[in-house]
């Protein structure tokens, strides 16, 4: 499922990066690369803060749409 499904708080490991090769290397250069653990801090209009890799970053609703994720079991 695309990252922009999962709710703030929610947990979850990169599984797929997709889109265009410059997206790609774009998100991996942010630290979005498969088996990367990814974490929503704030989640408004789809438009999300989220913790990798130590860092906070803000991404949209269309970049998170091409990060592909499963989340964690509780």
């Amino acid at each position: 499922m695309p990252l922009s499904m999962i709710k703030s708080g929610e947990e979850a490991t990169v599984k797929k990066v997709g889109g265009k090769e410059d997206t790609r290397r774009f998100l991996e250069s942010l630290g979005f690369v498969i088996g990367a653990a990814v974490a929503v801090v704030t989640d408004i209009g789809g438009n999300m803060i989220v913790n990798i890799k130590d860092s906070r970053i803000a991404i949209g609703k269309d970049m998170a749409n091409k990060i592909f994720i499963y989340t964690h079991e509780r």
